[in-house]
């Protein structure tokens, strides 16, 4: 079972994760993103996320799908943020799971290795002293 998508509500990675079991797996691999309260020695107040939709969508179904035919996943569940997010929330969650931890540690580290680089979504950090940067 695969499940990813764009949402502007907050990430539920308890639920996530719960839904994200499976008997046959032995091995859950779970990467959240957090938003911190610094960045290249500024003070971060929130970040924000912005995409269209349909593109970033596009992108991480490709990413997932790649990951699907080097790995044998038995889950795997991708979420990203658009919208404000504050610090200590969940800006990207990627979930995989397989039959042993080895599959399921690579396929993670390359679906949001794979985000970061390639999926069209542009953050804006809102710093402290009132400076914004698109990033």
């Amino acid at each position: 079972m695969i499940s990813k998508y764009i949402t502007s509500e907050p990430i539920n990675l308890e639920l996530a994760i719960a839904n994200s079991c499976n008997f046959k797996a032995g091995a859950l691999v779970v990467f959240s993103g957090l938003v911190r309260n610094h960045h290249e020695g500024k003070a971060v107040d929130y970040l924000q996320y912005d995409c269209q939709i349909e593109m970033a969508q596009a992108a991480m179904d490709s990413i997932v799908e790649e990951a699907c035919k080097l790995w044998e996943l038995h889950y795997v569940f991708c979420q990203h943020r658009i919208g404000k997010v504050n610090l200590g929330e969940s800006a990207v969650v990627v979930i995989t799971s397989a039959s042993h931890r080895s599959c399921s540690y690579d396929s993670n580290r390359y679906i949001i290795d794979k985000i970061k680089a390639e999926v069209p979504i542009w953050k804006k950090e809102f710093f402290s002293d009132g400076n914004v940067v698109w990033v």
